[in-house]
């Protein structure tokens, strides 16, 4: 019995996703194809020219432009902000500060200390186990 090894490939939405770019911003021919695991792979070993301007200046998809406003997906959906941005847009935004932002922001903060908090809890109660 002889093992047949298949091209493992994604849809161009997945590598897109995963090259952390917004879809309707790349080269027809990316949107058009398949992406292979060896390509994806490439892409990010060495990204062209379109993928480094993508990164660079946008349109950013709503994970990146939440990262980069320090603020849940969610936040920007209560913000009003339910498209792609680029990153001039974005640092206008920040520049701007409009009070849905440092509101997000904050709740965003109170988020992670929380989190902060519920790890060190339970690596104290797992440390209490093992003692």
């Amino acid at each position: 019995m002889t093992s047949h090894h298949s091209t493992q490939t994604m849809k161009p939405a997945t590598a897109a996703k995963k090259l952390g770019v917004y879809l309707e911003a790349t080269p027809a021919e990316f949107r058009e194809g398949v992406v292979s695991r060896d390509e994806l792979n490439a892409l990010q070993a060495d990204p062209p020219e379109w993928l480094q301007e993508l990164r660079r200046n946008g349109p950013h998809p709503r994970p990146v432009v939440a990262s980069k406003l320090g603020v849940s997906i969610s936040g920007l959906a209560r913000g009003g902000v339910t498209e792609a941005l680029t990153t001039e847009q974005i640092e206008a935004l920040k520049q701007d500060a409009p009070e849905w932002l440092q509101k997000e922001r904050a709740t965003q903060a109170e988020v992670r200390k929380e989190t902060a908090r519920l790890k060190e809890r339970d690596a104290e109660r797992a440390s209490r186990a093992d003692a």
